[in-house]
C-alpha cells in the first residue's frame, strides 16, 4: 500500500516539533499539519519594537476585549503579542453554568512554544510513583530511570539554564550556566533557608541559552540578551521554541512538509488492518476538505484539540471515541493551580541594582509532603518568584521638567513577587466531551469542558498561601500583600495553561488509552505525545516532560516501522 507520507504529525508546537525533528532525522518523510498560519518571525515577532512605536502604549483596546475576552486576561497579551492569541468568538467552547474554564491558546506555526513561560523542570521518581503510593488514578507505566536519558537528550538540544542542586524531588539535568540571583534574592535565599531548613531557593531552570553550543548556533540561535520581552517572540532564538529549534532541525533534513492553515477533523480507521488509514483535514481559510495518509500518525494538537479529534472520530468499532476501548478518553483533565500569591518590598540595598532584565527568577522546589508534612492534602507545590528593582518611570507620574525627569530616573525599591504552582489530582469527573449539536464555523463539534478545583486542591491552596506569608515574614518583606489563607484566591482551571491527562498512559488497556511508549493500546500506528498522555501532573511546569516523552515515542515508532510492526 502506498502512502502520502511515512508519518503525519498533527500540531507544530512544543511536542509536535520534537516528533517532527526525531522522525525526519531518522529518514522518514513527515507531514506536519498546523491548524494556524505559517509564522514569520520577521513579521510576527515584535521584540524590537520601541515603546513609542507600540499602538495604544501597549494597552488593550475595547476591540481587543471584544475579540479576545478570554485570551486578553493573560499577562502576555498586549499590542505586541495579540497576533499569537485566538479570536475567542471564532473558537467557542462550553462550560457548565456553575463552572468556568480558561482555555488559553494560539493557532500558528510553533503553537504555544512561542508564548510559554519557559520554566523547565524534570519530574522525579517521587512524581512517577505518586499515583501508586496514594492510590489515585492509575500507576505510571514508567519510572524516572526510563525517562532520564530522554530528559538529557532534549535538554542538550533545547538549551536549559540551571544549577546542579542534588535534590531528589527535582532531579538535576544537562544545564547551561544559570542566571545569577539579584542581591535581594541572595538575601531572601539566606533568610528562608535559615528559617526553613527543608526548603531550598534555587535559580529557576529556564529554556534560555546562556552558553550556546555549536549545534544551537548552527540553527541560528544566540545567547539570551536579558531583555525580558520574551512574550513578543525572540529574534535571537535564545529561548527554545519549535520555530527556533526543532522545526528548523527537521526542515534541514529535507524530509519535512509543513501544511499550514489546515485543521484535522477526524481520523479514518481501517477495521481490516486495525490501523489509521487517513487523516481528514479542512483548510481553515477555504474550507476545502482533503484526506492524507501515512504509515503512522502522531497527535500533538494540544490536550483539548487532540481529545476533540479522537472523540469526533468515533465509529462503529469505537462508538465512544477512537482508541477509547478503556472509556477514559476525555477524562482526568488536569492543570496546575497558580496560587498562594504574595507581593512586598524588601528593604535596603538601595545603592545596588541588577544587570539587565533577566527573563527568570528563583524557584522553591516542593517541600510539602516531602521535607515537611502537609495536613489535609496529598502532593504539593513549588514556588516561582523574583525580586527586582523596576524602573520608576511611568506615564502616570506627576510633575514637569527637571523634577519629573529626576523622579523617572530613580528606580523603585526591591520588590518581591511569589506564586505557587500546585498539583491537580487526576479525577474522572474533570472531563472533555463534544456537544451533540453545536458546531463551529468549520463544522467541528464544540467542546464541553467540565472541570473544577476539588477538596485536595483547595486545601493545597490554603497551605500554599500560609507558606507564602511565612516566607515573606522570614525574609523581612514589608508592605506585604498576600491572599487570605482562609479565603484564598482560586484560579479557574485552565489558568495554569498546562492542560493534560485526557488520554493517559498506563499499564493496562482496561484503564488507560496509551501504553508506556505513548502508543494507542487499540490502534498500533497511533501515538499521542502532547499533554494528553500525562498520568499525573506533578507540580512542575510540564513542557520539558512533553519533550522527553515525544522524543522517546518517536524513536520507538521508528523501530516498530523498521520491524514492519506498524
Amino acid at each position: 500500500m502506498s502512502f502520502d507520507f511515512d508519518a503525519i504529525v498533527v500540531g507544530s508546537g512544543m511536542s509536535g516539533g520534537w516528533v517532527a525533528k526525531e522522525l525526519c532525522e531518522r529518514g522518514l518523510k513527515v507531514a506536519v499539519i498546523e491548524r494556524g498560519r505559517n509564522t514569520d518571525p520577521t513579521e510576527d515577532y515584535k521584540d524590537h519594537v520601541d515603546p513609542w512605536d507600540t499602538p495604544n502604549m501597549g494597552k488593550k483596546t475595547p476591540e481587543d476585549l471584544k475579540k479576545h475576552p478570554i485570551q486578553s486576561e493573560v499577562y502576555a497579551f498586549n499590542q505586541n503579542t495579540k497576533q499569537f492569541w485566538v479570536d475567542d468568538n471564532d473558537h467557542p467552547y462550553i462550560t457548565p453554568e456553575d463552572q468556568d474554564y480558561k482555555w488559553r491558546r494560539g493557532y500558528h506555526k510553533g503553537g504555544r512554544s512561542i508564548m510559554w513561560g519557559r520554566q523547565s523542570y524534570r519530574m522525579s521518581e517521587i512524581d512517577f510513583e505518586a499515583n501508586k503510593k496514594d492510590n489515585i488514578g492509575v500507576d505510571w507505566p514508567v519510572r524516572y530511570d526510563d525517562i532520564k536519558p530522554w530528559y538529557d537528550h532534549v535538554e542538550r538540544f533545547a538549551g536549559i539554564s540551571g544549577s546542579m542542586e542534588g535534590l531528589d524531588i527535582l532531579p538535576d539535568g544537562v544545564f547551561q550556566p544559570p542566571f545569577e540571583f539579584t542581591c535581594a534574592e541572595e538575601v531572601f535565599k539566606e533568610k528562608v533557608e535559615e528559617k526553613f531548613p527543608g526548603r531550598k531557593v534555587i535559580p529557576g531552570r529556564a529554556a534560555h541559552l546562556t552558553a550556546p553550543t555549536q549545534e544551537q548556533m548552527d540553527l541560528g540561535r544566540g545567547k539570551c540578551q536579558s531583555r525580558a520581552l520574551c512574550e513578543r517572540g525572540c529574534s535571537f532564538g535564545a529561548y527554545f521554541s519549535s520555530v527556533s529549534a526543532t522545526l528548523p532541525a527537521a526542515e534541514r533534513t529535507g524530509n519535512m512538509t509543513l501544511i499550514a492553515d489546515t485543521a484535522v477533523q477526524k481520523l479514518d480507521y481501517n477495521s481490516e488492518t486495525g490501523k489509521i488509514s487517513g487523516v481528514q483535514t479542512v483548510n481553515t481559510k477555504t474550507k476545502e476538505k482533503k484526506t492524507l495518509s501515512a504509515r503512522t500518525v502522531f497527535l500533538n494538537a494540544g490536550t483539548i484539540p487532540t481529545t476533540m479529534i479522537l472523540l469526533n472520530s468515533a465509529n462503529e468499532h469505537f462508538p465512544n471515541g477512537l482508541a477509547n476501548s478503556s472509556g477514559h478518553l476525555g477524562k482526568n483533565l488536569m492543570d496546575h493551580v497558580a496560587c498562594g500569591r504574595g507581593w512586598g518590598i524588601m528593604p535596603g540595598m538601595m545603592d545596588k541594582y541588577h544587570k539587565g532584565r533577566r527573563p527568570n527568577g528563583f524557584y522553591i522546589p516542593r517541600f510539602r509532603n516531602h521535607t515537611e508534612v502537609g495536613e489535609g492534602f496529598i502532593r504539593g507545590y513549588g514556588y516561582q518568584g523574583r525580586i527586582y528593582r523596576n524602573s520608576g518611570w511611568s506615564i502616570n507620574n506627576p510633575g514637569i521638567g527637571s523634577s519629573y525627569k529626576k523622579a523617572n530616573r530613580t528606580p523603585n525599591p526591591w520588590a518581591l513577587s511569589l506564586i505557587a504552582f500546585a498539583e491537580i489530582l487526576p479525577d474522572e469527573r474533570n472531563q472533555i466531551t463534544l456537544h451533540p449539536s453545536k458546531t463551529d464555523q468549520w463544522g467541528f463539534p464544540v467542546p464541553v469542558i467540565d472541570a473544577k478545583m476539588r477538596e485536595n486542591e483547595v486545601n493545597l491552596i490554603k497551605q500554599a498561601t500560609r507558606d507564602t506569608i511565612a516566607m515573606m515574614d522570614a525574609a523581612g518583606i514589608v508592605m506585604p500583600d498576600a491572599d487570605d489563607p482562609e479565603d484564598p484566591h482560586i484560579n479557574a482551571p485552565g489558568n495554569g495553561i498546562h492542560e493534560m491527562g485526557t488520554a493517559r498512559m498506563g499499564h493496562d488497556s482496561a484503564d488507560s488509552v496509551l501504553n508506556k511508549f505513548n502508543q494507542s493500546w487499540d490502534i498500533p500506528n497511533l501515538f499521542v505525545t502532547d499533554g494528553s498522555f500525562m498520568t499525573s501532573g506533578g507540580c512542575q511546569n510540564p513542557s520539558l516532560t512533553y519533550m522527553a516523552f515525544s522524543a522517546r515515542a518517536a524513536d520507538h515508532a521508528v523501530k516498530l516501522m523498521k520491524e514492519n510492526k506498524i
